[in-house]
């Protein structure tokens, strides 16, 4: 069975910084892709990031591009959303997910497997 945890959210000022983690159980990022996505209050879930499998190929929103990144660390097998420059925009669930396959892809139906959310508000 997989399980995605992840950690690390909270309350940042604007223009701070904040990095997510992802962990995952029953799958392994060193052959399945992982993305990040979120959920800004009344809206519907969006896509923010992706890696494919072992961090190779990474693609971003374009309202995130320039200051958020993800990390693969192959040694603890997690990986990381790290968000720079923050704005109240940016306040919203996070969420990492998992696909079946080692490709990355931006659509959220290409997700098999997803984490509870974290919350990250942006807000002085």
């Amino acid at each position: 069975q997989v399980h995605l945890v992840e950690s690390g959210g909270g309350l940042v000022q604007p223009g701070g910084s904040l990095r997510l983690s992802c962990a995952a159980s029953g799958l392994t990022f060193s052959t399945n892709a992982m993305g990040w996505f979120r959920q800004r209050p009344g809206s519907e879930r969006e896509f923010v990031g992706t890696i494919s499998a072992k961090g190779i190929a990474q693609y971003y929103a374009d309202s995130v591009k320039g200051r958020f990144a993800i990390i693969y660390d192959d040694v603890s097998d997690t990986a990381y959303l790290q968000m720079n420059s923050l704005k109240p925009e940016d306040t919203a669930v996070y969420y990492c997910a998992a696909r079946r396959y080692p490709s990355a892809r931006q659509d959220i139906n290409d997700y098999a497997y997803w984490g509870q959310g974290a919350q990250v508000t942006v807000s002085s």
